[in-house]
């Protein structure tokens, strides 16, 4: 597939969404053969090489802002990292396994993800903690605030929502960081709704509350996965919010080498992802939005969302691959 210069200039090509679904349709099946097998490194591993060699087979010019680490941190897929065999030039944030402790225990919502926008366009930041909230969509800008209380932000969405706090649900990791932030909200009166790990599932999660019971994301997690989440929001609509954590000279040393001038600004989704936005994620084990990876005798089965923000296109992909003993590159054969 060949990408001219004239649809490079203000868009994405379309074709894109779906050679970025057969990247974490790769990555998702290398990651799924470690399901359950308590070894989150190796299940990390697989899926990083698999979805490396995809990569390598699209025609852009591809850099990792958001990936496995930093340069000196991880041998592949790592923050500055060049990939494609020439095209357009894009900027790509990646996890080739969200949730590696949920695939090695075989637990729900692990996915592969990715989203490429625009060089330039997706908040290069380093891999450090970041504080978050988001909603979904149809709420008035501003509903939320990352700087006010919980329980204001609780109180905000329950009157926009025309219901009471208790019929708020938030979804929180389970972490012990968030004792303070947990208190709170039950102390609102709100459900909770604890998730071992994932929280770009968490967050997306927020735009179909009836389906998934879930109206509100709080609490801190990894910045690449909030930078991947604000880009599925771009897709799906939504609101989000997040600052980085740079609590150390040398966190606030790397995020200024980055580009980050000021470490207290809080983020919007839209300056978090920018522009024309792609979003993929394949489920790896089963969960609320994605099906699992399913082996079979002679074939595997895929679950992918593949979504585009200019567009507002969210599609839906069951795929059926031949299984020959391995994943072959071309997972669309």
């Amino acid at each position: 597939m060949a990408i001219s210069s004239k649809q490079q200039v203000g868009h994405l090509d379309r074709m894109l969404t779906m050679e970025m679904a057969r990247v974490v349709e790769a990555a998702a099946v290398a990651a799924a053969r470690e399901r359950g097998q308590g070894d989150e490194k190796k299940a990390d591993q697989v899926a990083v090489d698999a979805m490396r060699n995809e990569l390598n087979n699209l025609p852009i010019s591809g850099r990792i802002v958001i990936g496995e680490g930093e340069r000196d941190e991880a041998p592949m897929l790592y923050i500055g990292e060049e990939v494609g065999y020439g095209g357009p030039e894009v900027d790509i944030a990646l996890d080739p396994l969200e949730g590696t402790t949920i695939c090695a225990k075989n637990q729900p919502n692990s996915l592969a993800v990715i989203a490429i926008a625009e060089r330039g366009k997706l908040l290069y930041a380093p891999d450090v903690y970041m504080d978050k909230i988001a909603i979904g969509p149809g709420y008035p800008i501003g509903t939320v605030n990352i700087d006010a209380t919980p329980t204001e932000n609780l109180n905000a969405v329950a009157r926009v929502k025309g219901c009471k706090v208790s019929e708020i649900s938030t979804c929180v990791m389970d972490r012990s960081r968030h004792a303070k932030l947990i208190e709170e909200i039950r102390a609102a009166g709100a459900a909770i709704r604890l998730i071992g790990d994932g929280d770009v599932a968490g967050i997306i999660h927020t735009t179909d509350p009836e389906e998934t019971g879930i109206d509100l994301y709080m609490g801190i997690g990894g910045a690449p996965e909030g930078v991947l989440a604000a880009a599925a929001l771009r897709c799906m609509g939504g609101q989000m919010q997040g600052r980085l954590i740079l609590d150390t000279p040398e966190k606030a040393q790397r995020a200024a080498k980055m580009g980050v001038s000021d470490p207290e600004k809080a983020y919007t989704m839209e300056e978090m992802a920018q522009g024309d936005v792609l979003f993929a994620a394949t489920g790896v084990t089963d969960g609320n939005m994605l099906r699992g990876v399913q082996f079979h005798h002679g074939h595997i089965t895929t679950h992918t969302v593949a979504m585009r923000s200019s567009t507002g296109t969210v599609r839906w992909i069951d795929a059926r691959h031949e299984d020959h003993g391995k994943f072959h590159q071309d997972v669309s054969s």
